[in-house]
């Protein structure tokens, strides 16, 4: 049985686990949480918060290593236009067409202790 068995049950477990870290890292950096994983057909958020009155949609990626450019490069355009169009719906659904907001990348890279990266304003 291999580590990744042993302590998540599946990638979706692990990916709920790196945005939970990434999101107590935002809480520290000021951020307030507003909700986590938006999924609509249209693709998924993996965190929503607010930096006071900016509503920030945040994107997680982790990489236990640098190899191939580690979580930095794993952004990829299809995944970015994913990330924009469930954005789109959320700020529809939610009446914030009016708003101040933004969408950040987060990067956690390597082994606790980890390296995180935060990208503002990617799209």
């Amino acid at each position: 049985m291999n580590w990744f068995s042993t302590v998540f049950q599946n990638s979706r477990d692990k990916g709920q686990y790196y945005e939970q870290l990434a999101q107590k890292y935002l809480i520290s950096q000021g951020l307030t949480p507003v909700t986590c994983n938006f999924w609509c057909k249209l693709g998924e958020i993996d965190l929503i918060m607010q930096d006071k009155k900016t509503w920030v949609f945040i994107e997680v990626k982790y990489r236990k290593s640098q190899r191939y450019g580690g979580a930095n490069v794993a952004f990829t355009t299809q995944k970015q236009q994913r990330l924009r169009r469930a954005i789109e719906h959320y700020i529809q659904l939610n009446q914030l067409q009016n708003s101040p907001l933004r969408v950040d990348f987060i990067a956690i890279n390597g082994q606790n202790p980890y390296q995180f990266n935060w990208f503002k304003n990617v799209l």
